[in-house]
């Protein structure tokens, strides 16, 4: 019987370069508009974002938008730090082999449409018709 020979994991790097090449798929009106919104990849999610949104397992949180969705934005909002998008590399890599169904550039892009989404204020079904478009 012949071994499975088995790569390493990605590193956030190139997790991150998956990413970019998923936005850089977004159609331009999405791309144009994200503006100075932070794009970066993390192995965990830490104790503090686990607890603003309500998680105990750092496994159970692959992304995150943290800011302020462009329709509630304001110019007399006192200034506030940029926004970003934070994705979770553990997590999307366990969730990934779990699903055993799509490659990981897919798994990353679904990721991100979806923190993007959320920077748009979009609902799931317009995410959903997004990541379509972006796919």
């Amino acid at each position: 019987m012949d071994m499975r020979t088995i790569g390493k994991a990605c590193s956030n790097a190139e997790m991150e370069a998956m990413g970019r090449a998923a936005i850089a798929r977004l159609p331009e009106q999405f791309r144009e508009h994200l503006g100075d919104v932070v794009f970066r990849v993390d192995d965990l999610p830490d104790e503090e974002t686990l607890k603003a949104v309500e998680l105990s397992h750092p496994y159970e949180l692959t992304g995150i938008y943290e800011g302020i969705p462009l329709g509630e934005k304001s110019i007399d909002a006192p200034h506030q730090m940029p926004d970003r998008i934070r994705l979770f590399r553990l997590p999307i890599l366990a969730e990934w082999a779990e699903r055993g169904d799509e490659t990981l550039e897919h798994m990353v892009m679904h990721v991100v449409v979806h923190e993007i989404g959320h920077h748009f204020g979009l609902s799931d079904a317009d995410m959903h018709a997004l990541e379509d478009q972006v796919g």
